[in-house]
Protein backbone atom coordinates (compact mmCIF):
# COMPACT_ATOMS: atom_id res chain seq x y z
CA UNK A 1 0.00 0.00 0.00
CA UNK A 2 1.19 3.16 -1.29
CA UNK A 3 0.55 6.26 1.34
CA UNK A 4 0.85 10.02 1.31
CA UNK A 5 0.65 11.92 3.82
CA UNK A 6 -0.73 15.67 5.00
CA UNK A 7 -0.64 17.06 7.99
CA UNK A 8 0.72 20.63 9.18
CA UNK A 9 1.73 19.08 12.81
CA UNK A 10 5.16 17.62 12.16
CA UNK A 11 5.21 15.37 15.62
CA UNK A 12 1.99 13.71 14.09
CA UNK A 13 3.05 13.88 10.76
CA UNK A 14 6.05 11.73 11.65
CA UNK A 15 4.17 9.92 13.92
CA UNK A 16 1.82 8.82 11.64
CA UNK A 17 5.31 8.00 8.83
CA UNK A 18 6.97 5.98 11.67
CA UNK A 19 3.48 3.76 12.71
CA UNK A 20 2.94 2.85 8.76
CA UNK A 21 6.36 2.20 7.90
CA UNK A 22 6.45 -0.35 10.75
CA UNK A 23 3.66 -2.25 9.21
CA UNK A 24 5.66 -2.66 6.44
CA UNK A 25 3.33 0.23 4.63
CA UNK A 26 5.02 2.27 1.83
CA UNK A 27 4.91 5.68 2.77
CA UNK A 28 6.07 7.55 -0.06
CA UNK A 29 5.86 11.17 1.09
CA UNK A 30 4.52 13.13 3.95
CA UNK A 31 3.46 17.18 3.62
CA UNK A 32 2.05 19.70 5.17
CA UNK A 33 0.32 22.20 3.16
CA UNK A 34 -3.03 21.69 0.10
CA UNK A 35 -0.08 22.18 -2.36
CA UNK A 36 2.68 20.12 -1.90
CA UNK A 37 0.06 17.30 -1.15
CA UNK A 38 -1.54 17.73 -4.75
CA UNK A 39 1.68 17.59 -6.31
CA UNK A 40 2.68 14.15 -4.40
CA UNK A 41 -0.39 12.61 -5.20
CA UNK A 42 0.17 13.51 -8.81
CA UNK A 43 3.49 12.07 -8.88
CA UNK A 44 3.34 9.41 -6.61
CA UNK A 45 -0.05 7.99 -7.33
CA UNK A 46 -0.58 6.59 -4.23
CA UNK A 47 -3.01 4.56 -3.10
CA UNK A 48 -4.63 6.46 0.24
CA UNK A 49 -3.51 9.55 0.93
CA UNK A 50 -4.18 10.76 4.77
CA UNK A 51 -5.32 14.12 4.92
CA UNK A 52 -5.58 16.48 8.08
CA UNK A 53 -8.94 18.39 7.62
CA UNK A 54 -7.37 21.97 9.08
CA UNK A 55 -4.57 22.90 7.28
CA UNK A 56 -2.13 26.25 6.00
CA UNK A 57 -2.97 28.90 5.12
CA UNK A 58 -5.84 29.51 7.11
CA UNK A 59 -6.32 26.42 9.15
CA UNK A 60 -10.31 25.98 8.18
CA UNK A 61 -11.08 23.44 5.29
CA UNK A 62 -8.10 23.60 2.94
CA UNK A 63 -7.90 20.04 3.53
CA UNK A 64 -11.19 19.08 2.79
CA UNK A 65 -10.64 21.08 -0.68
CA UNK A 66 -7.60 19.42 -1.18
CA UNK A 67 -8.99 16.00 -0.48
CA UNK A 68 -12.07 16.46 -3.09
CA UNK A 69 -9.16 17.89 -5.52
CA UNK A 70 -7.41 14.81 -5.45
CA UNK A 71 -10.13 12.45 -5.80
CA UNK A 72 -11.43 14.27 -8.63
CA UNK A 73 -7.78 14.22 -10.17
CA UNK A 74 -7.48 10.71 -8.97
CA UNK A 75 -10.73 8.48 -8.59
CA UNK A 76 -9.39 5.81 -7.27
CA UNK A 77 -7.57 7.55 -4.50
CA UNK A 78 -8.71 6.25 -0.94
CA UNK A 79 -8.97 9.08 1.32
CA UNK A 80 -8.61 9.09 5.14
CA UNK A 81 -9.35 12.12 6.67
CA UNK A 82 -8.08 13.31 10.12
CA UNK A 83 -9.87 16.11 12.55
CA UNK A 84 -8.89 16.83 15.72
CA UNK A 85 -12.83 17.38 16.68
CA UNK A 86 -16.12 16.57 14.75
CA UNK A 87 -16.73 19.00 11.76
CA UNK A 88 -20.10 18.12 10.74
CA UNK A 89 -20.47 20.42 7.20
CA UNK A 90 -16.98 18.88 6.15
CA UNK A 91 -18.06 14.89 7.14
CA UNK A 92 -21.45 15.32 5.28
CA UNK A 93 -20.04 17.21 2.21
CA UNK A 94 -17.10 14.39 1.72
CA UNK A 95 -19.82 11.79 2.15
CA UNK A 96 -22.69 13.24 -0.61
CA UNK A 97 -19.38 12.65 -2.64
CA UNK A 98 -19.30 9.10 -2.75
CA UNK A 99 -18.51 6.75 0.36
CA UNK A 100 -16.70 4.45 -1.48
CA UNK A 101 -12.96 4.08 -0.42
CA UNK A 102 -13.13 7.03 2.07
CA UNK A 103 -12.39 7.38 6.02
CA UNK A 104 -13.42 10.57 8.60
CA UNK A 105 -11.65 9.43 11.67
CA UNK A 106 -10.53 11.87 15.06
CA UNK A 107 -7.12 12.19 15.98
CA UNK A 108 -7.52 10.40 18.98
CA UNK A 109 -8.35 7.39 17.30
CA UNK A 110 -4.37 7.22 15.40
CA UNK A 111 -3.22 6.30 19.17
CA UNK A 112 -5.73 3.26 18.94
CA UNK A 113 -3.25 1.51 16.61
CA UNK A 114 -5.48 -1.74 15.81
CA UNK A 115 -8.30 0.55 15.15
CA UNK A 116 -6.72 3.08 12.96
CA UNK A 117 -4.39 0.30 10.99
CA UNK A 118 -8.06 -1.46 10.50
CA UNK A 119 -9.74 1.96 9.21
CA UNK A 120 -6.99 2.55 6.92
CA UNK A 121 -7.37 -0.78 5.20
CA UNK A 122 -10.63 -0.70 5.05
CA UNK A 123 -10.55 2.44 3.18
CA UNK A 124 -7.91 1.30 1.08
CA UNK A 125 -10.02 -1.63 -0.09
CA UNK A 126 -13.34 0.45 -1.39
CA UNK A 127 -14.54 0.42 1.75
CA UNK A 128 -16.12 3.06 4.43
CA UNK A 129 -15.10 3.81 7.86
CA UNK A 130 -16.46 6.90 9.80
CA UNK A 131 -15.79 7.44 13.53
CA UNK A 132 -18.68 6.44 15.96
CA UNK A 133 -18.69 9.67 17.55
CA UNK A 134 -18.75 11.38 14.34
CA UNK A 135 -21.77 9.72 12.95
CA UNK A 136 -23.21 9.96 16.61
CA UNK A 137 -22.70 14.12 16.20
CA UNK A 138 -23.97 13.94 12.73
CA UNK A 139 -27.52 12.12 13.65
CA UNK A 140 -28.14 13.73 17.01
CA UNK A 141 -30.41 15.61 15.42
CA UNK A 142 -32.72 12.59 14.01
CA UNK A 143 -35.39 10.91 15.31
CA UNK A 144 -35.13 8.73 18.36
CA UNK A 145 -36.40 5.71 16.10
CA UNK A 146 -33.10 5.98 13.35
CA UNK A 147 -32.82 1.90 13.56
CA UNK A 148 -33.15 0.60 10.28
CA UNK A 149 -35.64 -2.36 11.50
CA UNK A 150 -38.36 -0.94 9.05
CA UNK A 151 -36.22 -2.11 5.94
CA UNK A 152 -36.79 -5.23 4.28
CA UNK A 153 -33.66 -7.46 3.58
CA UNK A 154 -33.64 -6.18 -0.11
CA UNK A 155 -33.45 -2.62 1.45
CA UNK A 156 -31.02 -3.09 3.55
CA UNK A 157 -28.51 -4.77 0.90
CA UNK A 158 -29.15 -1.54 -1.12
CA UNK A 159 -28.15 0.52 1.63
CA UNK A 160 -24.99 -1.48 1.97
CA UNK A 161 -23.82 -0.62 -1.39
CA UNK A 162 -25.04 2.77 -0.69
CA UNK A 163 -22.99 2.92 1.90
CA UNK A 164 -19.77 1.83 0.01
CA UNK A 165 -19.94 4.59 -2.31
CA UNK A 166 -22.16 2.60 -4.93
CA UNK A 167 -24.27 4.82 -7.14
CA UNK A 168 -27.99 3.40 -8.61
CA UNK A 169 -26.24 1.83 -11.74
CA UNK A 170 -23.68 -0.03 -9.66
CA UNK A 171 -26.11 -1.08 -7.16
CA UNK A 172 -28.21 -2.33 -9.95
CA UNK A 173 -25.46 -4.11 -11.36
CA UNK A 174 -24.42 -6.02 -8.27
CA UNK A 175 -27.87 -7.11 -7.14
CA UNK A 176 -28.62 -8.18 -10.77
CA UNK A 177 -32.19 -5.89 -11.16
CA UNK A 178 -32.94 -2.99 -12.83
CA UNK A 179 -31.73 0.57 -12.00
CA UNK A 180 -35.72 1.27 -11.92
CA UNK A 181 -35.61 -1.34 -9.12
CA UNK A 182 -33.01 0.32 -7.26
CA UNK A 183 -34.64 3.57 -7.47
CA UNK A 184 -38.27 2.29 -6.25
CA UNK A 185 -35.96 0.87 -2.91
CA UNK A 186 -33.97 3.42 -2.64
CA UNK A 187 -37.33 5.64 -2.15
CA UNK A 188 -38.67 3.54 -0.38
CA UNK A 189 -36.18 3.50 2.02
CA UNK A 190 -36.21 7.02 2.84
CA UNK A 191 -39.84 6.66 3.05
CA UNK A 192 -39.64 4.07 6.15
CA UNK A 193 -36.58 6.66 7.56
CA UNK A 194 -38.64 9.69 7.76
CA UNK A 195 -36.49 11.24 5.23
CA UNK A 196 -38.49 13.95 3.84
CA UNK A 197 -37.35 15.76 0.54
CA UNK A 198 -37.16 19.29 2.13
CA UNK A 199 -34.28 17.78 4.29
CA UNK A 200 -31.74 20.08 5.06
CA UNK A 201 -29.71 17.14 4.69
CA UNK A 202 -28.51 15.50 2.01
CA UNK A 203 -30.96 12.12 2.32
CA UNK A 204 -28.54 9.51 0.63
CA UNK A 205 -26.10 10.95 3.31
CA UNK A 206 -28.30 10.66 6.44
CA UNK A 207 -29.89 7.00 4.95
CA UNK A 208 -26.12 5.97 4.80
CA UNK A 209 -25.29 7.51 8.36
CA UNK A 210 -27.98 5.82 9.93
CA UNK A 211 -27.00 2.43 8.18
CA UNK A 212 -23.30 2.82 9.67
CA UNK A 213 -24.75 4.04 12.99
CA UNK A 214 -26.46 0.18 13.01
CA UNK A 215 -23.92 -1.19 11.59
CA UNK A 216 -21.05 -0.10 14.78
CA UNK A 217 -24.53 -0.67 17.16
CA UNK A 218 -24.24 -4.45 15.81
CA UNK A 219 -20.39 -5.20 16.57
Amino acid sequence: MRIVIAEDDALLREGLALLLRAESLDVVATTDAPAPFLAAVDEHRPDVAIVDVRMPPTHTDEGIVAAVEARRRHPDLAVLVLSAYVEQAFATDLLAGGAQGLGYLLKERVGRVEEFLAALHRVADGGTAVDPEVVGQLLARSRPDSTLSRLSPRERDVLALMAEGLGNTAVAERLFVTEGAVHKHIRSIFAKLDLAPDDRADRRVTAVLRYLEDTQRRR
